[in-house]
């Protein structure tokens, strides 16, 4: 990572002079449809963000988690993508309009390498997700999927490293261009073979070494 603690300090501390916004599990920040009002820094909780098929099913791109901002495109560059973005659990964020973030910017220089490494984080990322989708078979990409989202969200415990985030089958589903009746199928075969737990919405891996064998 580039930044420093002090230029980490910095930017959030540019948002902490805007709006302090709480919202319940559930909430909308951006509904379907609706004009950005702002660039949003996590200070507590999950935000899940995605967008509507044209067969109108949810399609996950990413969840946002704390100390993370977003919509970071729009904020950057103005392109809005008509995002959704809700909340997953209590949710505290801090809210700045878009004109002061592209000030905040252009006068101070200090606030940019941690943007830099988010910026580079969210590409890392979706580059993942785009490498995932190269595996042939449904039941790699899923394995792929909780791989990678247990490097982001992974929890230590006595049965295995949970993924410390409410997923459906839907939202896996979606991320791995897979239908959800697919992707149950795979899933159960994995608890089956005791690889994984489906404590929904929680998922637990149990075996990795053995799920990084089928990649």
């Amino acid at each position: 990572m580039l930044a420093s603690e002090v230029q980490v300090a910095a930017l959030v501390g540019a948002f902490r002079r805007g709006t302090k916004l709480t919202y319940r599990k559930g909430e909308y920040i951006v509904r379907p449809g609706e004009t950005v009002s702002g660039i949003f820094y996590i200070e507590k909780g999950l935000v899940k963000a995605f967008n509507i098929s044209k067969y109108g099913e949810e399609n996950l791109l990413i969840i946002r988690k704390e100390h993370e901002i977003f919509p970071l495109i729009w904020g950057i560059m103005g392109q809005e993508r008509n995002i959704i973005y809700q909340t997953l659990g209590p949710t505290v964020v801090w809210r700045i309009e878009r004109k002061k973030f592209v000030t905040l910017l252009e006068s101070r220089l200090d606030t940019l390498p941690p943007l830099l490494d988010m910026t580079t984080e969210m590409y890392r990322r979706h580059s993942e997700r785009i490498l995932n989708l190269q595996y042939r078979s449904v039941r790699e990409r899923v394995i792929s999927f909780l791989l990678t989202t247990s490097t982001r969200f992974g929890k230590a415990t006595k049965d295995g490293l949970l993924i410390d985030v409410p997923l459906r089958h839907q939202d896996i589903a979606s991320s791995i261009n897979s239908s959800r009746e697919t992707t149950s199928r795979e899933l159960a075969y994995l608890e089956r073979k005791g690889l994984v737990d489906l404590d929904s919405p929680f998922i637990t891996l149990k075996d990795i070494k053995k799920m990084q064998s089928f990649l």
